[in-house]
């Protein structure tokens, strides 16, 4: 079991760093990227004037969704109900309105909370279409009822607080929901509830291999499950095959779609499974959405070695890195009674 601080931590903070690594290249080809950073591409984090690696809304949604779930709980508390979802599209309704978009929704409540103070989250770095578009709508979207046909990897890349707060068995179908609020292909929401549960099962303690093939048994129990199957199937097969990194992830795809984002990065980590320097640089030198598929690797690699295994200058460098050791804390306590909490997380 590493249902501790090392091991969340490790996910949360391992995301961030990924996502800050892939974030100076996510629109560049690999030639571009060799032309710019050397033939082995981007190796280090992209310091700013501030001394800090820049996230992106791969990050900003993370934390967002953790809110969503946190707040969710505090109002299971208060109410003695609660429907997890639609509070977390409260929370990316937050986020939204941090983006520069107006109040969709009339009610005051919807617009409060502490992550609408921490200013470095009201920065916009390349949001993504279907999550703009889909929350600008008004509508939650469900696997049930589709609000789109994205299949867009906007869905996975936010989802892994589900695998940390929720034990497997409820994990995946949190995280599809959640996904699915913005993303109606199955591929774009079950990508997400693949991610979810396989962080779950890390931090239940499953080595990286067995959590792999626990969940895709898991996924093809959901219809239409196929695209996403595929995918991590043969990122298993390419992890232990002789080709180099770049030939085995073009085989994946560019990440810029769900199933292609988790299975690049299910790749990286399963191939360089005690080497989270590695899995990252691996994860973000290709042709594609390299802040995303950092950002995934992140998540499952960190749950599974812990933040004591990644490099502490990338910890140290990391924006928001305060905040994100906070949300952590927070998964993990669950609830605490106290001014402190009810003004983070506050009931409807």
């Amino acid at each position: 079991m590493k249902r501790d601080q090392d091991f969340f931590k490790g996910c949360l903070i391992g995301g961030a760093i990924g996502d800050a690594l892939g974030w100076p290249v996510e629109f560049m080809t690999l030639k571009e990227i060799t032309q710019r950073y050397g033939p082995r591409g981007i190796q280090d984090l992209k310091l700013l004037a501030t001394g800090k690696a820049e996230i992106t809304d791969d990050t900003q949604m993370t934390l967002f969704t953790a809110e969503g779930i946190l707040r969710a709980e505090t109002r299971g508390h208060e109410k003695g109900i609660c429907h997890p979802p639609s509070v977390v599209y409260y929370a990316y309704q937050r986020w939204l309105l941090t983006q520069g978009y107006p109040r969709v929704h009339d009610y005051e409540w919807i617009y409060d909370g502490w992550l609408l103070r921490v200013k470095e989250l009201h920065a916009r770095r390349a949001p993504g279409n279907s999550c703009l578009s889909a929350l600008s709508s008004q509508k939650q979207g469900t696997m049930g009822e589709p609000i789109n046909n994205s299949k867009g990897c906007g869905g996975v890349m936010r989802v892994a607080p589900a695998g940390l707060f929720y034990r497997k068995e409820n994990a995946f179908k949190m995280a599809a929901e959640f996904a699915a609020l913005t993303h109606g292909h199955p591929s774009g929401y079950l990508s997400a509830g693949a991610l979810s549960y396989m962080v779950a099962s890390i931090i239940e303690g499953q080595d990286l291999e067995t959590a792999l093939k626990n969940t895709i048994t898991e996924l093809e129990s959901y219809d239409n499950h196929e695209e996403c199957s595929q995918s991590l199937k043969q990122a298993q097969v390419l992890s232990k095959s002789h080709l180099s990194d770049v030939e085995a992830i073009t085989q994946l795809g560019e990440g810029w779609i769900g199933e292609e984002a988790l299975g690049i990065s299910v790749y990286c980590a399963l191939k360089y499974q005690n080497d989270f320097e590695k899995a990252l640089i691996a994860a973000v030198n290709h042709n594609g959405d390299s802040d995303s598929t950092g950002a995934i690797t992140g998540n499952i690699l960190g749950a599974y070695l812990g933040l004591s295994k990644i490099p502490p200058e990338w910890v140290e460098n990391v924006e928001l890195k305060e905040v994100l050791i906070q949300v952590v804390d927070d998964l993990l306590t669950i609830h605490k009674k106290g001014e402190e909490w009810w003004d983070r997380y506050p009931g409807y």
